[in-house]
């Protein structure tokens, strides 16, 4: 049997279409993130496919979700999308003491999905849909009880694990006090193994050093050991292709 990527690659497209849908309008590069997240399991990756596009056409009819969805997340400016790591992904830093539970857990969905679409959309820069991947940085300083959401957390990892295969490159978690361990062992629960590889705790002056020469000093804001200023995410204007249907 022929275990070639080229072989995976066909056996998943008969595997969608068999299933009632189709990958006609989507790249091989698009197709592979769900392999891999699969182990490379054509059946699978096929079964994944067609539940995110499903999902997609659902839950963002529109291709992308509009600012005008998710006014209460925005206005906390909490989120920064900071342009491009050494390896080219972009990088989205977390603002954790500007985060309060939100009333609205639908909002915060949409919320998700408009921050992961605009990040993901930030590093095309003119070139063809791949496997661009980010950059996450949770920033716990400074939070207190009240900014405390597991569930928000949560989602935000399973959005990323069921709906974003292959897109995490790294997650950092930057300054996280004792009172925090608890919590996020209980979100480590629910996260893949290929997941929790991907994040790392930095703890020290080392790893500290480690993470910002990983992410490089360009797209890091000063506060972090970069030359950078901290961009708001609605600050980030993206041409036309932030809709893009392949994210």
């Amino acid at each position: 049997m022929d275990g070639s990527p080229e072989n995976g690659l066909n056996q998943m497209r008969r595997s969608v279409e068999k299933l009632g849908s189709s990958t006609e309008t989507f790249g091989d590069a698009t197709l592979m993130r769900f392999l891999i997240a699969r182990s490379m399991d054509p059946e699978k990756a096929a079964k994944m496919f067609v539940q995110w596009r499903k999902w997609r056409a659902s839950f963002v009819p529109l291709g992308f979700i509009p600012a005008s969805e998710v006014p209460d997340e925005l206005a906390a400016r909490k989120i920064y999308l900071q342009g491009l790591s050494k390896d080219g992904y972009p990088v989205m830093i977390v603002k954790a003491k500007r985060h309060f539970p939100p009333k609205d857990q639908l909002q915060f969905k949409k919320f998700v999905v408009h921050l992961l679409d605009k990040t993901i959309a930030s590093s095309f820069k003119g070139r063809e849909i791949g496997n661009e991947k980010l950059i996450g940085v949770l920033d716990l300083q400074q939070i207190s009880y009240k900014n405390i959401d597991a569930r928000a957390l949560i989602t935000g990892f399973q959005f990323l694990q069921s709906y974003y295969p292959e897109r995490l490159a790294k997650c950092y978690l930057l300054n996280m006090p004792w009172f925090f361990v608890s919590v996020w062992r209980m979100v480590s629960y629910f996260l893949e193994k290929a997941t929790l590889e991907k994040v790392v705790i930095v703890s020290n002056e080392d790893e500290k050093e480690l993470f910002i020469r990983e992410v490089g000093e360009e797209a890091l804001p000063t506060e972090y050991g970069g030359r950078a200023k901290l961009v708001a995410l609605q600050d980030v204007v993206l041409t036309p292709k932030e809709n893009e249907e392949e994210v």
